[in-house]
């Protein structure tokens, strides 16, 4: 279910556009993880690239994607961060990038979720 929304709306409208599609827990979990975002970043410029959620800070700090029977949050420079909590579950083998899969009724560690996303800020601000 991965319909772009409608064109010429503006990313905000989007990814509000997106949530709503689902209608199901895959867009709590995604509202979810853009509050948290939100909550890490104020300055954080939401984005729609390659048919999916965005967020940047000077450089992508994560997406959104979202499948079945996964939400996934992917981390551009992932594997550059640290994560003492294990939040990252996929990806792991990948050099650069490092992905959350969250699935029907799994948590999140919303305290760990905001430090990652404040130190994926923090990493893309110290290469610019």
């Amino acid at each position: 279910m991965n319909k772009s929304p409608t064109p010429g709306t503006t990313p905000a409208e989007r990814i509000d556009a997106r949530i709503a599609e689902l209608d199901d827990w895959r867009g709590e979990v995604l509202t979810r993880a853009r509050e948290l975002i939100h909550r890490a970043d104020p300055d954080v410029v939401e984005e729609w690239k390659w048919n999916v959620p965005v967020w940047s800070h000077d450089g992508i700090v994560c997406t959104g994607e979202t499948y079945k029977a996964t939400v996934k949050l992917t981390f551009a420079r992932g594997a550059s961060l640290p994560d003492p909590s294990g939040l990252f579950t996929s990806s792991l083998e990948g050099k650069v990038r490092r992905a959350i899969d969250l699935r029907e009724g799994g948590p999140l560690n919303s305290r760990a979720f905001v430090t990652l996303v404040r130190a994926a800020v923090a990493l893309n601000r110290s290469a610019t």
